[in-house]
């Protein structure tokens, strides 16, 4: 892949659903000391803030890490699972709407070798397939925590050819792990590019968009 555009400012300053859709098929790249990682986005979920009972910033509680979420749009969300995997999150749309989107699963693209190291493992398909696994394989961490996703470190590009983003079908489907949510846990906000063999978790019931 050689350089292609980046991702700019405006594109994150809209509601998650709207950006969570959109991600997909853009490159994900993390330039580090050890190399550059790329991936495709394959799988996002959305999070749409006080009114989304799965999400961390529901019913407008804020706290020293979701505070992030109250900025503008086109920033990292980092958190921790489990006490041991990380968890990417893009902010999304203006000021003091805390939507976020999650990124779930990566098509790896670029730094494969130093994904397999990262991750201890060869086989492609599970370098990126869940949001754990690709931030351990992009080398995101704590450290990525507030990044601002119009820098030059960590940002997303469009790839090359356009005509690839017109090719996808993008299917909806209830999101995953969030049993506590109540109704929201029904609610079709996780999305992936149809048939991509790099996402997750596989859906038998999806609605395309």
């Amino acid at each position: 892949m050689g350089v292609y555009m980046k991702v700019t400012r405006d594109f994150y300053q809209r509601s998650a659903v709207e950006v969570a859709k959109d991600l997909l098929g853009l490159v994900l790249v993390h330039e580090t000391k050890e190399g550059i990682t790329k991936g495709i986005i394959v799988e996002t979920e959305a999070y749409m803030g006080p009114k989304d009972a799965a999400a961390h910033s529901y019913k407008n509680i804020r706290s020293q890490r979701t505070e992030i979420q109250y900025g503008e749009g086109g920033y990292a969300y980092i958190y921790l699972i489990y006490g041991m995997y990380y968890c990417m999150n893009i902010v999304t749309n203006k000021e003091e709407i805390p939507e976020v989107v999650l990124l779930r699963a990566l098509e790896p693209v670029e730094g494969i070798d130093l994904m397999k190291q990262r991750r201890k493992t060869d086989k492609l398909k599970n370098l990126c397939s869940g949001p754990g696994k690709l931030c351990a394989a992009m080398g995101i961490d704590k450290n990525n925590y507030g990044m601002d996703l119009c820098g030059n470190k960590l940002y997303l590009e469009y790839q090359d050819s356009i005509s690839y983003k017109e090719s996808i079908n993008i299917v909806s489907s209830k999101r995953i792990n969030i049993d506590y949510a109540g109704e929201a846990k029904d609610y079709l906000w996780r999305y992936t590019i149809e048939n991509n063999e790099y996402v997750s978790v596989k859906d038998k019931k999806v609605l395309k968009k």
